[in-house]
């Protein structure tokens, strides 16, 4: 107040200068928290008001009277002895109904449990402290009850300290975030059965925030539990070969079979980890090779020459090959892989259109012979509209120099290209396709009680899989689109 005239700078403009400094001085007296003293006063200011001028008293801004509180502890040594003033001061405010954590703040004790522990030993020594005066044991006896009190509070800091270690991170139990206050008071709870309101005063938190987080803690973990289960599925859906990328696309989109739900890639991750799952991890193969020695003049290399006239073009184009294609139908590479199971081996021929990696056609034999090839290159033509005219890429190997392929190339209008020798990178394409294959469908499987017949009817369902049910990465508009290779060219408008 100056001069009459409320200063409306300060907060709470309905209550002079003088007043706020006695009502301030009247919660420290109290010893209560905001939130208490302003519910037991009808009238007075409200909680965040009183936060309000407790804040601005303590930059200076705001003058609050020192009073003298009866029996008030001051300049007691951390383990010494409390006065029995103070001792006796506290049984008598109990007595009158006040909060033993109340009467803790007013006369500087270190706790409510230890005045607890006063009106426990008064009420044993012969009157009940909730009906008047109380008879006060001797000087031995409240010193056990002070220090029984001060061995219970440092137990239980003892066992919150100890829960602490399995995070090196955390520090002080009262520097934590409220969710993390809150799951550490649940393994107090349960795990060393203190109550409630001992770990609400270790942890220094409200009652009201401790349950919010709590109970946000058990939606985390109900979600938690829930994501977990759908990773789960989805990654067996897949054979178990899916990565989290995969995993997360397939939740998402729903490809696993239920309603598609919104996760983040952290949360697949995190559950697959805290699962010990992951995606299959290519390793190194042993080579086998089909090449016969140099029969015939090469054809033309059709992914570098495609390079170099990108780059000719003036375009920005830095690989040494481009095996793109504008639409299916264009550019295919093929090549033969060998399985080797304790039943015997099976040979693979797929062709593989580069438009989007879909294995267009292939065959399967026990014998790398010519046959092997010229069977997946007659489906794969056969399969394409009338008129069509693709490029078909190999290797060096006998069987793709062999007269049969050629004729079977010429009649259909496909023109040969051909890596050049001992250059796999020049057939890139069909060689990762291979790599995927075996990491997700053969590598880290038990094959010893399969048959060939059974192995090469899982080999051919993992293909029609893979081309129809797979999730694959595709950058459309400068995003990556996870979709199947039959349904993004259902959505393309080709034919699937």
């Amino acid at each position: 107040k100056r001069g009459g005239i409320l200063d409306r700078r300060m907060g709470g403009a309905m209550y002079p200068r003088e007043d706020r400094g006695r009502i301030l001085a009247d919660l420290e007296e109290s010893g209560m928290l905001p939130g208490a003293f302003a519910r037991s006063r009808p009238g007075s200011p409200s909680a965040s008001t009183l936060r309000r001028w407790a804040r601005q008293a303590e930059e200076g801004l705001l003058e609050v009277p020192r009073r003298e509180v009866r029996g008030r502890a001051e300049g007691r040594p951390r383990h010494g002895r409390y006065p029995g003033e103070t001792v006796a001061e506290a049984v008598r405010l109990v007595s009158g109904g006040a909060r033993p954590a109340d009467v803790a703040r007013r006369l500087g004790v270190s706790s409510g449990g230890l005045v607890r522990s006063w009106c426990r030993r008064a009420a044993g020594a012969g009157r009940t402290p909730w009906r008047g005066a109380v008879r006060m044991g001797g000087p031995a006896e409240d010193r056990i009850a002070e220090l029984e009190a001060e061995l219970a509070e440092e137990r239980m800091r003892c066992a919150a300290l100890r829960e602490l270690m399995r995070d090196p991170k955390a520090g002080d139990p009262a520097s934590l975030s409220n969710s993390r206050k809150a799951e550490l008071g649940e393994r107090l709870r349960r795990g060393c059965g203190y109550r409630l309101r001992d770990v609400l005063t270790l942890l220094r938190i409200s009652k009201s925030s401790y349950e919010y987080a709590r109970r946000a803690n058990e939606a985390r973990g109900e979600r938690s539990e829930r994501v977990a289960r759908r990773v789960r599925r989805a990654w067996e859906a897949s054979g178990r070969t899916y990565g989290y990328r995969r995993v997360w696309a397939s939740v998402r989109s729903g490809a696993d079979g239920l309603p598609p739900e919104g996760v983040s890639q952290l949360e697949a991750r995190r559950a697959m980890r805290a699962a010990g799952i992951s995606g299959r991890r290519p390793r190194a193969g042993r080579p086998w090779s089909s090449y016969a020695g140099e029969t015939d003049d090469r054809p033309a290399n059709a992914p570098r020459e495609r390079a170099a006239a990108r780059r000719a073009a003036g375009e920005d184009f830095r690989l040494a090959h481009d095996f793109s294609a504008p639409a299916p139908g264009e550019l295919a590479v093929t090549d033969v892989t060998e399985f080797s199971i304790p039943a015997g081996k099976v040979y693979l021929s797929p062709v593989i259109d580069c438009f989007d990696g879909a294995p267009a056609a292939w065959s399967i034999s026990r014998h790398p012979d010519s046959a092997l090839c010229d069977g997946s290159l007659r489906a794969y033509l056969d399969g394409l509209p009338a008129g069509s005219a693709p490029t078909v890429h190999t290797d060096g190997g006998a069987t793709y120099r062999s007269a049969s392929w050629k004729a079977i190339a010429g009649e259909r209008g496909a023109a040969r290209s051909m890596s050049r020798k001992a250059c796999c990178q020049d057939n890139a394409r069909a060689e990762g396709f291979f790599g995927t294959l075996k990491e997700e469908f053969f590598y880290g499987r038990d094959w010893s009680g399969a048959s060939l017949a059974a192995f090469e009817e899982e080999l051919d369902g993992y293909l029609r899989w893979y081309a129809t049910g797979r999730l694959k990465a595709f950058r459309e508009g400068g995003r990556t689109v996870y979709d199947t290779i039959a349904g993004r060219r259902g959505r393309l408008g080709y034919a699937t």
